[in-house]
């Protein structure tokens, strides 16, 4: 332990002279008035404190000019007054700089205060009778003549004060006792030591925020364990007892009683048909009627012409105020889905709506372990199966179908124009496509209990058939790409590109005659963006010996053949990197944000592209369809191929997917980004690590959420809104523990003011405005600045 113990003096050396320094800084520039010893009897005595610069410059070092036997010094008094003129208020003999600058001789007294008896560690005497008292004492001091009086004054028999004389120990056999009680060390030291590079010193330091649990090495975690060294043996065991009274066991029984059945029914009173005569002919009824009438009958013609019941205030309001005011901004939870059937803690990477069926939404689960976890139970994971779970509003305890992946799936997507057709991206890297169209009848059917109409009402869960829909259909993957040509690491976001137009490996847009979705674009965290074509391409040279060996291949039952030719063999049509520009780094992207044109198609178009999905029995579309490479297709003029990436890093770069050719090397590469933005403005619903969603109003506020609701106890991994009808839009928020919270948007959320259309395009207006200005001024700054070093390089010459 000795290197702990230096280490902890040099810290209180450090921390002294850290106090002197502080001390230095901080005093002014003032004459103060001196304090002495008055109160002690002492006025000649002045404290002061010496450091250690001051005891090598005036050579009154403790220990070494001081001594036991001669604990002072005499200084200067011109010494002094030149450490006044050299140090000024810095000088530790400032705080009596008027006792030495009125002090009649040379030379003034120091004394070191060992013991502090006055408070500090030296004192100036400064008087001249104090100097010569200190320097030569009286031969008989005072106490001795007080001693005397007081034996004269009294008589002799009075017992004088002896102190107590110091005798040698005597052992009686007590320290056997106080060995076997004393603590002893049976470990051996640990001596820890903290190194840190040279070229590290004195370099600034940042700080950030950031979540331990998802940067790799961000903390250490120090689990508990046994360790037989710091076992404590029991030698003695105290134990105590405690008499209590004998309990006994009693129970009581209501006595029970025979039900009897009861039951009362009410009937009208009515008036006879004699009394129904009198009452009619009666005059007081007559001349109620006939005075009422006339009120009435105007209450009935207002009544026709206006609503009386409608307030007019509110008739001045907007549109929307009949059905729910600003303040109304409550997500209702509409349904809830958890997978109770699951052995293994799963958590939710993705969720996705399904684009034809209402209440009907799709999940892809993964396991909740880090990157060391999924190393160290690698073997027990694959033998766990991966799935994307469908959820139906009709049942919320049973999935419908499960999608079966080689690992687990961090992303997938619904094909625009064939929604049986799904592309999912692993966390190993590769691409997974499923083909659902045999199994397209039950989840129709699942949707309203056997109706094909979207506006057809919910069945409620008692009114289902017990068998029905309880058994869920596992479905295998119809292929899967190429591990060793695809993406190197996870796969963070997939889209598929519109079918109104086709890539080739250069990124050249042409027509796409097929009118099919068969291309897709996705990123990874291995800083590679791909685009992938499910088409089959032709070779170049025919290969008889291959093509006969694949028609050896015996395909099974469960597996359709939909995307057989792409099945392990699957490579990107092309691949570009986002390079950071003077480094060799590359971004790492996270999200891809596609214009309308390059991902969804046109609204009347869905019913062609419906139409366009063939039966599970028909022929496979997917085989007959023109690769885009092998045939000369019709180019796309004025086709925008610039789209905008979200990375790691919090970065938004708006960038191109063409390629171009490197002058010096003639290999394509990726173009430079467009632009980058370190920071991007407001988001609409914002999940948080709490639990809570985050809403925001631009129109509102601006540096706040206009409302945070809670929603969970845990982190919120995905949230996705679907649009059913004008009347009707949902919320899907997915949690880390794998729930899946369907929530109804309120009407004040889901239905924009008159105005807002027109209040937002100006806010956004304004904001670029904005950012142009700054951009503006931050050219202008610069270009000062150059100017002011070339004149400060013209002054130097």
């Amino acid at each position: 332990m000795a290197p702990k113990s230096k280490q902890r003096g040099n810290a209180r050396g450090q921390k002294s002279s850290k106090r002197v320094k502080t001390k230095e800084e901080f005093r002014v520039n003032e004459e103060v008035e001196p304090v002495n010893m008055e109160s002690m009897g002492h006025p000649e005595i002045y404290p002061l404190v010496l450091t250690t610069k001051t005891q090598e410059i005036f050579n009154c070092r403790v220990d070494e000019d001081f001594t036991d036997e001669e604990p002072y010094k005499l200084i200067k008094k011109q010494d002094i007054l030149a450490d006044f003129h050299n140090r000024a208020a810095v000088s530790d003999f400032y705080p009596v700089k008027k006792i030495v600058q009125e002090y009649p001789g040379d030379e003034l007294l120091i004394v070191y205060d060992k013991d502090f008896k006055y408070g500090l560690n030296f004192y100036l005497i400064g008087t001249e009778d104090g100097k010569e008292n200190y320097l030569n004492p009286p031969e008989v001091p005072e106490e001795q003549e007080e001693y005397k009086e007081f034996k004269d004054y009294f008589p002799e028999d009075i017992p004088v004060y002896k102190p107590p004389i110091s005798k040698p120990w005597v052992s009686l056999g007590s320290e056997k006792e106080v060995e076997e009680e004393s603590v002893k060390e049976s470990t051996k030291q640990i001596t820890y030591m903290i190194s840190r590079k040279r070229s590290q010193f004195g370099a600034p330091i940042k700080f950030r925020d950031q979540n331990a649990s998802s940067i790799k090495d961000a903390y250490i975690e120090c689990t508990a364990y046994p360790d037989k060294n710091f076992t404590i043996k029991e030698l003695e065991k105290d134990v105590g007892m405690q008499v209590v009274p004998q309990i006994t066991d009693t129970s009581t029984q209501t006595r029970w009683t025979y039900p009897k059945n009861a039951t009362t029914q009410y009937y009208p009173r009515e008036f006879s048909e004699e009394e129904k005569e009198i009452l009619g002919q009666s005059k007081p009824l007559t001349d109620f009627l006939n005075n009422a009438s006339i009120s009435v009958e105007i209450a009935l013609q207002q009544n026709e012409i206006m609503n009386t019941f409608v307030d007019d205030w509110k008739s001045l309001a907007e549109e929307e105020s009949s059905f729910g005011d600003k303040t109304d901004t409550h997500l209702k939870e509409y349904q809830s889905f958890t997978d109770l059937h699951s052995l293994t803690e799963k958590t939710i990477t993705c969720v996705s709506w399904h684009p034809d069926i209402y209440g009907l939404i799709a999940v892809s689960v993964a396991v909740r372990l880090s990157f060391e976890e999924r190393v160290h139970f690698s073997g027990k994971l694959l033998l766990q199966p991966s799935l994307i779970l469908f959820w139906s509003f009709s049942d919320p305890i049973h999935p419908q179908l499960m999608l079966e992946s080689p690992d687990d799936i961090f992303c997938f997507k619904f094909c625009p124009t064939n929604p049986n057709i799904i592309a999912g991206g692993c966390i190993n890297g590769q691409i997974v496509m499923w083909d659902i169209t045999a199994h397209a009848e039950r989840i129709e059917n699942i949707k309203t209990g056997g109706s094909r109409s979207k506006k057809a009402t919910l069945k409620p869960m008692f009114l289902l058939e017990p068998d029905s829909n309880k058994e869920a259909m596992y479905i295998r993957h119809s292929a899967v790409s190429s591990i060793e040509n695809g993406h190197k690491k996870v796969i963070t976001d997939i889209h598929w590109l519109s079918d109104k137009f086709e890539i080739n490996r250069m990124g050249s847009v042409f027509e796409n005659r097929s009118e099919i979705c068969c291309q897709l674009v996705t990123c990874s965290a291995d800083c590679t963006i791909c685009f992938w074509d499910i088409r089959p391409q032709k070779a170049s040279t025919p290969q008889p010996a291959e093509k006969k060996k694949e028609e050896n291949i015996e395909i099974p039952l469960d597996i359709p053949s939909t995307f057989l030719h792409l099945d392990l063999s699957w490579k990107p049509l092309s691949k570009i990197r986002l390079s950071k520009g003077e480094t060799s780094l590359d971004h790492c992207p996270v999200k891809i944000s596609l214009s309308e044109d390059h991902l969804l198609n046109k609204a009347q178009d869905k019913v062609l592209a419906q139409n366009k999905v063939v039966k599970a029995e028909e022929m496979n579309p997917y085989h007959n369809l023109e690769s885009g490479l092998a045939n000369i297709l019709k180019p796309i003029e004025d086709f925008c191929t610039k789209f905008f990436v979200g990375t790691e890093e919090g970065e938004v770069i708006y960038t191109d997917w063409k390629l171009e050719r490197d002058p010096d090397t003639g290999r394509l590469m990726a173009k430079k980004p467009v632009n980058l933005y370190t920071v991007h403005d407001g988001v609409f619903y914002v999940g948080r690590e709490d639990g809570y969603i985050d809403i925001w109003d631009l129109l509102e506020k601006t540096h706040e959420p206009a409302h945070s609701q809670n929603i969970c106890i845990t982190m919120i991994t995905y949230i996705t809104p679907w649009t059913f009808s004008a009347k009707q839009q949902f919320i899907a928020v997915a949690d880390y523990y794998g729930t899946l919270h369907i929530l109804e948007i309120p009407w004040s959320l889901s239905h924009p003011s008159g105005n807002e259309v027109s209040s937002i395009s100006h806010y956004f207006e304004r904001e670029v405005k904005h950012l142009d200005y700054v951009e503006q001024r931050k050219k202008i700054r610069e270009q000062e600045k150059k100017e002011m070093e070339l004149e400060n390089e013209k002054k130097k010459v």
